[in-house]
């Protein structure tokens, strides 16, 4: 089985890792019989589909999410039943790894025209005549 992140891209299920455990919080009876979370391992460094620049991308994204290995960690625990986390896992593995396709837009140096900078130099002056003639004023220079 694969995971299709976008019609150019699938992950192979052998990069996938899925374990089992207990859910924290509150869940009745249920909640230390159950493993219902799921810790879902992705091992992004070993994942050929992945160009070392989506690696990058994504590395920076999962922040401390990912291990020192390259292994990315997604732990699922919204809902009540295995299947569903299960699916929540592959779902936010899934988002992540579309954003860190996207190339960020380089950025382009541009310059204030003149009429801004004249703009601004007069707003200064302005802004200094007026505390200028809030100050007191000194008897000696009359």
């Amino acid at each position: 089985m694969v995971l299709i992140i976008n019609e150019s891209l699938s992950i192979d299920e052998s990069d996938l890792h899925e374990q089992f455990i207990h859910a924290s919080g509150p869940g009745g009876q249920n909640v230390n019989k159950v493993a219902t979370a799921v810790q879902l391992s992705f091992n992004a460094a070993g994942c050929k589909a992945l160009t070392p620049e989506v690696f990058a991308r994504l590395r920076t994204l999962a922040g401390t999410r990912m291990t020192n290995e390259g292994a990315l960690i997604l732990t699922a625990r919204r809902f009540r039943s295995q299947d569903r986390n299960r699916q929540d896992a592959r779902e936010r593995l899934q988002k992540l790894i579309l954003r860190a396709l996207e190339r960020p837009k380089t950025r382009k140096a541009t310059r204030p025209s003149r009429t801004a900078k004249r703009a601004r130099l007069d707003a200064k002056k302005k802004r200094s005549g007026t505390k200028k003639a809030r100050r007191p004023v000194d008897p000696r220079t009359d």
